[in-house]
């Protein structure tokens, strides 16, 4: 049975299907025009009884005895005749895109909707737009302003302002044409249609030759944005008998710009030119090895296997492991040992083998993906500073597309070189700055070197990580892990925790905070990884670094390794344990790559920073365990067992935002160096939130997406609710926090609704938390919360990939303005360049908004307002976060979804988003 909206549909189809015929209210009569007329032969439409009841129910119709009645004149609904549905249907062939063929039968003609209609033509534009724009059958649409191939463009001045785009139709053919229709195929109520006859099907207008007519799209636009249209008009020829011609169709685009000089100077420096086609890289090959950074070409070479991933594994990959005729026999033959490990239940028997299998197979896939990023005929030029570096321009290094950070290398040789073999020269990263590389080569290249010299550059991933990923699942096994990473329950009795005086006395009025700490420090739950499971804005970190100051606090014999995989996350564990750690045994170690302009100015002195070699050098062993709490990266914790730190110095591993890194990578940060029968593990994280970025998809669909922490409180019965009376979990091994100190009701209402439970309960100090609840510029009044739908358009500039949104840089430049003029004012408090943050997924646009928050006159006080991406705002918050989200269009979304770039289609990033909204205000 058809839904009532169906109904509905048809119905309305059917008012201006009767047209002048409106005023019949004879029920059989009007029952015999919707069967015999205007249903189609052989189709599923719903029967006149259900098409009555739905116009009834909207107020559309009503009925009497034998009579129907109904109501307003009929909406003129876009049509067009007879068999034009034949276009989306997969045997017709020869149906001409540009063309309507006609009925057989007039009397029967078949009817489609306006919203059919347009997603056919728009759907055909994309692949047939020459036929569909081309004048025909000798009527020529000419425009004032002048159309070029096909599309109007123009720009108004000033909102508000009437601008006129006018239409001339021209019947420029030896026989008469009917002017049958004419429409814009977007919703939009910034035009309105203007023709003297009022042109459509119930009333077409005969043109004869070199007779005209003109439409009028009258634009009254009141925001700045870009406004297209496609503008359809639809013709038949004069035939006899009637209805024996072929109609046709023209198109027209229409794109309005509304602008104020500011998305002027912001708009593309020049037209997006996107990379050639990938070319294949040369076999044979001399490389002439580089220069490394001096702090690099002294370390101590870290002695890992290669954990190189066998020849047969790519052709498997290539085929997404399935049979295929085009496998070696070899690769046959290991097909389904390779589908049984991954397809088993994860387990620590077969625990090495299943993750050296995914880590292969995403090597794979990123070698695949970095070589996308080739450049070819670029020039370098010299550094200013340093002679011996050659500096190359990256489009797209500062968005990590591609990823290139000091110490990788990457390999150019000369653009068109046709010697066999090719001199290859490597060129190892110096320093990145923006969108620019710094690379020290060798002698050879630098003694050839030449101005505009071209060069063909080739990018590697950098293999260190994944290595090190290699080899953190084989200690697991070696180590004897299984205890951590499956835990059962051993059959512990309640023990009594320790009465402590915490160094926050806020914990001491949160229950699930101080029993995380009490647990945490009794161990209770070893050799179990204690978790805890902090949703947005509860303490996740303040309970944890209470915990890693209680346990430091506890002995004399306690050392304690604290990691997070980003180094933003590290660096505010860090910054937080200052002051309550002695300084003398607080260290963050930095990996060599790390850039010092983006540490902490108060961290470096308590970090592995040289002054006197102006980089980060790693110290010895011995050095290190000196140390009672050392901050460090998940990755940069494997130099700590390359370097011979013993398995067991460090009594307790604590691994803060645990939800955000795959599982080999978090192991790297206890394999080797916990010992699994005395160590305590802290996992601190929500799995509800951001998670891992991966690459490839068959890495992603066997489980490598999964982090450790969200695999556990999934998969293990430890940490999942006990179904009580009142469901809850088991407090010896995990800890909910639910008291949330961060945001508004109105903000925290729909994540809790739909991802905790409806269990967080709002603890944000009311007076604050209201405080912009009556800003006059809310839509609603104590809802700090604006949405604020842009008509604006995806731009890319020269040969970078970052998308930017110049539109909406204006709205969040009338809003800052608006927080300027309004803050200290009718009872809001004053803002600071450290109260507002602004985020942005894509680089270019975060570039953008940091231009204009230079260039406007009325924001230079706030020019140093945080402007970042998700990931950059780890662990921040903000009293009024602005979101850009720069997307207008849906044409780059599987782009985006392939990238893990932007918030669409990903319920965790509206997660990380609403983390790190403050308690006041987010538009």
């Amino acid at each position: 049975m058809p839904s009532l909206k169906a109904s509905y549909e048809v119905g309305l189809d059917f008012l201006a299907f009767l047209g002048e015929r409106i005023s019949k209210t004879n029920k059989k009569e009007l029952q015999d025009i919707y069967n015999l007329e205007f249903k189609r032969n052989g189709s599923q439409e719903p029967k006149f009884s259900n098409v009555v009841y739905a116009l009834q129910v909207f107020n559309k119709a009503s009925t009497r005895p034998g009579e129907i009645i109904f109501h307003g004149k009929p909406q003129m609904r876009v049509y067009y005749c007879d068999q034009w549905k034949s276009f989306t249907q997969k045997n017709a062939k020869e149906a001409a895109p540009d063309s309507i063929p006609a009925s057989s039968s007039p009397s029967n003609p078949v009817l489609t909707s306006k919203k059919k209609l347009a997603r056919e033509i728009l759907k055909k534009l994309k692949v047939k737009r020459a036929k569909l724009i081309q004048d025909k059958c000798g009527v020529e649409i000419t425009s004032d302003p002048k159309a070029t191939n096909g599309k109007i463009a123009f720009i108004i001045k000033e909102l508000g302002e009437l601008f006129v785009v006018k239409f001339h139709i021209v019947n420029r053919g030896q026989s008469c044409v009917y002017f049958t229709y004419y429409t814009a195929l977007h919703n939009m109520r910034c035009f309105t249609l203007v023709d003297a006859r009022r042109v459509n099907r119930v009333s077409p207008l005969l043109l004869c030759p070199d007779e005209s007519y003109a439409v009028e799209v009258h634009y009254n636009v009141q925001f700045h944005g870009h406004f297209p249209a496609t503008m359809y008009f639809e013709f038949c020829p004069e035939s006899e008998p009637p209805g024996a011609a072929k109609p046709f169709c023209i198109v027209r685009e229409l794109e309005a710009v509304v602008q104020t000089q500011l998305a002027a100077e912001l708009g593309p420096k020049s037209p997006y030119n996107p990379k050639q086609n990938r070319r294949l890289r040369p076999g044979d090959r001399i490389v002439e090895v580089g220069v490394r950074p001096e702090s690099f070409s002294r370390l101590a070479q870290v002695k890992l296997s290669d954990y190189k991933y066998p020849p047969y594994l790519k052709l498997l990959a290539r085929h997404m492991l399935e049979d295929s005729e085009r496998l070696s026999a070899f690769a046959k033959l290991q097909l389904p040992r390779v589908r049984r490990v991954l397809e088993k239940e994860l387990c620590m028997k077969m625990y090495t083998e299943r993750f050296h299998l995914l880590l292969q197979l995403e090597e794979i896939q990123m070698e695949v993906d970095i070589k996308k990023y080739d450049l070819y005929n670029k020039t370098m030029t010299q550094d200013k500073i340093n002679k011996k570096l050659l500096v190359l321009k990256v489009p797209g290094v500062a968005e990590n597309r591609p990823s290139v950070l000091r110490g990788d290398h990457l390999n150019v040789f000369v653009s068109g070189d046709k010697s066999n073999p090719v001199t290859v020269y490597e060129g190892f990263v110096h320093r990145v700055e923006l969108e620019k590389v710094k690379l020290g080569f060798s002698k050879k290249l630098l003694q050839r070197f030449l101005p505009n010299m071209k060069f063909d550059v080739e990018f590697n991933i950098n293999r260190f990580p994944i290595k090190l990923q290699h080899r953190a699942v084989q200690l697991a096994a070696h180590h004897g892990l299984g205890g951590v990473l499956f835990p059962t329950d051993h059959n512990i009795t309640e023990i009594t925790l320790p009465n402590l005086r915490m160094f926050n006395k806020d914990l001491e009025k949160n229950p699930e905070q101080k029993a995380a700490v009490q647990h945490i420090l009794s161990g209770v739950s070893k050799p179990a990884p204690y978790l805890i499971f902090g949703p947005p804005g509860t303490g996740k970190t303040v309970t944890m670094v209470e915990s890693i100051k209680q346990v430091n606090k506890s002995g004399d014999k306690v050392h304690i390794l604290a990691c997070a995989p980003s180094n933003s996350a590290c660096d505010l564990l860090c910054e937080r344990l200052l002051g309550f750690v002695d300084g003398h045994h607080l260290y963050r170690l930095y990996a060599s790559s790390r850039d010092s302009s983006s540490v902490p100015k108060k961290l470096l002195k308590h970090s592995n920073w040289n002054e006197s070699e102006q980089s980060f050098t790693l110290p010895s062993a011995k050095a290190m365990m000196d140390y009672r709490v050392v901050v460090v990266t998940l990755v940069t914790a494997g130099r700590l067992v390359s370097g011979g730190v013993a398995k067991g110095h460090f009594t307790h591993i604590f691994i803060d935002e645990a939800g955000q890194a795959v599982e080999p990578e978090c192991v790297i940060g206890i394999a080797g160096l916990l010992d699994p029968a005395k160590g305590q593990l802290v996992l601190a994280g929500d799995p509800q939130q951001l998670g891992p970025v991966l690459r490839s998809p068959l890495a992603q669909l066997y489980g490598m997406g999964q982090s450790l922490l969200e695999r556990l409180m999934k998969q293990n019965s430890l940490y999942q609710k006990i179904q009580d009376d009142i469901p809850r979990y088991d407090s010896r091994f995990v800890t909910k926090l639910l008291q949330n100190y961060r945001s508004h009701p109105a903000i925290l209402k729909i994540p809790n609704e739909l991802f905790y439970e409806n269990e967080l309960q709002v603890f944000a100090d009311q007076i604050e938390r209201e405080a912009f609840c009556q800003w006059e510029h809310l839509p609603k009044k104590g809802f700090p919360v604006v949405f604020h739908g842009v008509m604006g358009k995806d731009e890319r500039e020269e040969n970078s990939p970052s998308f930017f949104n110049v539109t909406e840089i204006e709205v969040i430049a009338s809003y800052l303005k608006k927080l300027i003029q309004t803050q200290g004012k009718k009872g809001l408090p004053k803002l600071g360049i450290q109260d507002i943050g602004i985020i942005a997924p894509y680089r270019k646009q975060v570039e953008k908004i940091r231009k204009a928050l230079n260039t406007v006159a009325e924001l230079k006080q706030w020019k140093e307002i945080k402007v970042g991406s998700v990931e950059e705002f780890q662990g921040q918050e903000r009293k009024v976060i602005v979101v850009s989200t720069v997307r207008s269009s849906v044409n780059y979304v599987k782009m985006d979804q392939d990238f893990n770039i932007g918030f669409l289609s990903n319920e965790k990033v509206f997660l990380a988003l609403q983390h790190h909204v403050g308690t006041r205000k987010l538009i």
